[in-house]
């Protein structure tokens, strides 16, 4: 079964397999394209099928069992397509930040939107399809607690860190995309193998370090103060960094392979996300930063 979760099963990654596709073959129906670190190196995901079908769009429906419309010219995923519903989502989590700013949202309301929107996140992660209205909301829920973190820690943590964080994510991804479209940066199989396990390693450390500090009191483990939080925080933003690769890189597959236009949403979401990790991470980082002068 394939997995649709954008930020730990990109397209192309099996649940049963691992990384579908990776180091294989190529299929009839797939370009003539050197396997290594393509995902879809096993065959065009999105080629109509001929001997043996390799579109999954091309198969059949598998809640009604009626055959799916092919992917027609007009109907195929563009790079326009990605910036507008990337820029959708991106403004929404704007103004939701905006609006908790202005108004001076409480922690409280904000934790819960913040909760709410984790939950539509994992719902839509495992969807096989996108859901635009789930994936908006969550952004706007996502703006309201980011905007509610950042007003607390610029008034009472670290004065101007939000707006150095902003700018700090900004480079973060301008620099990356330079690295990847100058191939400086490759997504393999070796490269998202170890990143996911990093990835894994990080949020399990993360989570001990919570129940330590909701159990124990102070800082827990010291993951998130003093010089092991300031590692910690620079390995975050590293990790957002490679994500935003592999962002890159389904963007730059599903162009390439002709996938719907719906996609586009599913792309335009797993950006949106890591754009928030690496933003909270930087405010993070700069809380720390700011408070050991």
């Amino acid at each position: 079964m394939r997995s649709s979760n954008p930020v730990f099963s990109r397209r192309g990654f099996s649940r049963d397999n691992g990384h579908a596709g990776f180091n294989a073959g190529p299929q009839a129906g797939g370009p003539a394209v050197g396997t290594q670190g393509n995902p879809y190196a096993g065959g065009n995901p999105y080629a109509q099928p001929t001997a043996a079908p390799t579109n999954p769009y091309a198969q059949q429906d598998l809640q009604y069992g009626a055959p799916q419309a092919p992917v027609t010219t007009g109907n195929r995923m563009t790079m326009d397509d990605v910036v507008a519903r990337t820029g959708i989502t991106l403004g929404l989590v704007i103004a939701g930040a905006t609006v908790a700013w202005v108004t001076d949202l409480s922690l409280g309301l904000a934790v819960g939107a913040g909760l709410v929107a984790m939950v539509l996140a994992l719902v839509q992660s495992f969807k096989r399809k996108p859901i635009p209205a789930l994936i908006l909301t969550y952004a706007a829920l996502e703006g309201l607690f980011l905007g509610a973190i950042s007003n607390y820690v610029n008034t009472f943590v670290a004065p101007g860190a939000a707006m150095q964080a902003v700018l700090g994510t900004m480079a973060v991804f301008a620099t990356m995309l330079v690295l990847y479209k100058t191939r400086i940066v490759r997504v393999t199989a070796r490269f998202t193998r170890y990143l996911m396990i990093a990835a894994i390693s990080f949020m399990v450390l993360t989570a001990v370090n919570l129940l330590f500090m909701v159990f124990g009191g102070g800082d827990g483990l010291g993951f998130r103060s003093g010089g092991l939080g300031i590692v910690f925080g620079i390995v975050g933003i590293l990790l957002g960094a490679f994500f935003l690769a592999l962002d890159f890189k389904q963007v730059e597959d599903g162009i390439a392979y002709g996938a719907p236009r719906e996609e586009s949403w599913l792309a335009a979401f797993g950006l949106t996300m890591t754009l928030v990790w690496i933003y909270l991470e930087m405010l993070r980082l700069i809380s720390i930063l700011q408070g050991n002068d």
